[in-house]
């Protein structure tokens, strides 16, 4: 019998001998048969990605199966930094309804501690993802700064700040990112202008240049502060900035410049947006409606624009604010609730839009004649998403006043997101059916898709009423829809 063919007896556990005369332990299955573990003898890089690929914590439970890999998690490149599921509405609900001394003390000492000691048993050389997502503010302003330069010592690429609180829009406690990591003083910062690379100081020994994703909440940073990562990090494609408090004017400026994907949603003091020289291809902006200046930005395909507040003319500025780019825009989201339908202003051409997503009043009495004049101004759009709000207090009674006819040849595919079984609803529908000479396919979704100002994906309205609409979707929608045209309920 051959040397590796043998097996040995040890403590209860079950080995034979490798080839070269190593111990191995045999790994079996609940039927007690020989399981072969291929992963462990892949090369120690290849199952370091592999773990990465996990979970932070079930990274760390790799651990306990053999010696070997007692230690591989230590040297993940993800950290994800995440130990409930927040993006569950009970798990946040239920950190909300904690008191001030439990949730931000008790729970946030707990989770900083935890931090603290993952990245103290860290031993990579590099960092892929890095990201924190608790209810922090500036209490822990220490531990939040030794997390980021950590992270910038790692070459971080994708950097991400989730910092969380209660209730919507910004707080004066919350965490402000310090300008020292940036290698000046503030005062310096604003009497020197943007630090570059060769400025020196802390900068030059930390990993800037690797960053390529950036995504903060709740994070306080000014527009100096975001031109320093847009000047200093040239492999910077995408910048997301959710309730900065302290950003009054940003600037994205230059064909130097990486970026090409940018979202900034409610940053209250916002007063202005600069783009210019630009290669961005994707700008999401949730917020008041502001100055926007645009001008040469080729690739620009992408735009996102909901807001805060009720503006009559809302539609019109937009479009106007937009006008450097509509001839080469493909896709758009807009929030047109509360905007009134001026029927003597004629939309200007989208000549390249395939993807067009509104968020409506389907209450609104001009509701219908609204839709028309946007499938007009998209002779060549693919997809059409309407998101349907409802409005007024008495949503059976709402009457929507009759549209003329606008055949539509293009687009193929519908979906009506927040659909109710009210009249005004199933008159969108109907509207659609009708006029929509090439469609293939409608979906008929009962959940909103729209957010609240925390950032979460809510749904306000009742697990029942969603249920009745899905009921009434299937009964009697589906039988008003030919066969040549795919149904489908969510």
């Amino acid at each position: 019998m051959s040397t590796a063919s043998q097996s040995v007896q040890l403590k209860d556990d079950e080995y034979k001998l490798d080839e070269s005369g190593k111990r191995k332990k045999i790994i079996k299955d609940d039927d007690h048969k020989v399981v072969e573990d291929r992963i462990s003898e892949l090369p120690y890089e290849v199952v370091v990605s592999i773990v990465s690929l996990l979970p932070l914590r079930e990274a760390v439970a790799t651990s306990i199966l053999s010696r070997r890999w007692r230690y591989v998690w230590s040297s993940t490149t993800t950290l994800n930094l995440e130990t409930v599921n927040f993006e569950d509405p009970e798990t946040v609900n239920y950190f909300c309804q904690l008191d001030y001394d439990k949730r931000d003390q008790e729970e946030g000492q707990k989770y900083v501690n935890w931090v603290n000691h993952v990245l103290e048993q860290h031993s990579g050389q590099s960092i892929e993802r890095f990201r924190v997502i608790f209810f922090l503010d500036n209490e822990f302003s220490s531990s939040i700064d030794k997390w980021v330069q950590f992270a910038m010592e790692k070459r971080v690429q994708t950097l991400e700040l989730d910092l969380l609180t209660t209730g919507g829009g910004w707080h004066d406690d919350d965490y402000t990112f310090p300008y020292k990591l940036l290698g000046m003083e503030k005062e310096e910062f604003a009497s020197n202008g943007i630090p570059s690379l060769g400025s020196g100081g802390y900068y030059n020994n930390i990993g800037f240049k690797s960053l390529k994703v950036i995504h903060f909440r709740h994070v306080g940073v000014t527009g100096e502060v975001v031109e320093f990562f847009l000047s200093n990090c040239p492999l910077l494609e995408r910048l997301s900035l959710d309730v900065a408090k302290n950003l009054v004017n940003l600037r994205v400026v230059g064909p130097s410049i990486a970026l090409k994907y940018l979202e900034i949603k409610y940053c209250q003091r916002l007063r202005n947006i600069e783009i210019c020289d630009s290669n961005i291809v994707s700008f999401i902006y949730c917020g008041s409606l502001i100055p926007l200046h645009l001008k040469n930005v080729p690739l620009l395909v992408d735009v996102t624009y909901y807001k805060w507040k009720a503006y009559a003319e809302f539609t019109r500025i937009v479009f106007s604010q937009f006008s450097p780019c509509l001839s080469h825009i493909e896709i758009l989201k807009l929030d047109i609730r509360e905007a009134v339908y001026n029927q003597n202003h004629v939309l200007p051409i989208l000549a390249n839009l395939r993807h067009l997503q509104l968020l409506v009043d389907a209450d609104y009495h001009w509701s219908l004649g609204r839709l028309a004049s946007f499938m007009k101004a998209s002779p060549y759009m693919q997809r059409l998403v309407l998101g349907l709000n409802l409005k007024t207090s008495n949503k059976k009674m709402a009457k929507i006043e009759k549209a003329a006819e606008c055949p539509h040849y293009y687009l193929k595919e519908v979906e009506i997101s927040g659909y109710r079984g009210y009249k005004c609803c199933v008159k969108h529908v109907m509207y659609l059916k009708k006029n929509v000479v090439a469609l293939e396919k409608i979906v008929i979704n009962p959940v909103r898709f729209w957010c609240a100002p925390s950032g979460y994906e809510i749904n306000v309205l009742k697990v029942d009423e969603e249920q009745d609409a899905r009921d009434h979707a299937i009964q009697y929608l589906k039988q008003k829809m030919p066969s040549t045209i795919e149904y489908v309920c969510l």
